[in-house]
């Protein structure tokens, strides 16, 4: 698949988990597809455990992509997710096989307080 198909993908799969459809992302995934979440030492290992995982979330979150790379079969994904009040930025890296994800690593970072001894040569929040 080219990189704009592969993109295509990762920006379906953005738009399914905003309206909420998570059964679309059966068409999205391989059946054997891992999710990698390093951070908490998770792995998700098929679609049984995907469609368990995701049906069972307390809330999905809204995504709001900063930015889409693709290179290759591979697809990393910035962006912020909003779970009804606690943001995360997060880093997705998908790997695709014909056209579908094979695998997505993804990590989360909350916000944190910025250290007062930067201050003097960083901006907040763009100003």
């Amino acid at each position: 698949m080219s990189e704009s198909e592969n993109r295509a993908v990762v920006e379906r799969l953005i738009q399914c988990l905003n309206d909420h459809k998570i059964e679309v992302m059966d068409d999205l995934f391989h059946e054997d597809a891992v999710m990698d979440w390093p951070q908490s030492g998770e792995t998700i290992v098929g679609g049984d455990a995907r469609r368990a995982v995701y049906g069972a979330f307390p809330v999905l979150p809204t995504i709001t992509p900063r930015r889409l790379l693709a290179a290759g079969d591979l697809v990393v994904a910035e962006a912020t997710l909003d779970y009804d009040g606690p943001v995360f930025h997060s880093t997705f890296i998908f790997e695709l096989r014909d056209g579908r994800i094979a695998r997505e690593t993804a990590y989360w970072a909350e916000p944190f307080d910025p250290p007062a001894w930067r201050a003097q040569w960083v901006t907040l929040d763009g100003t």
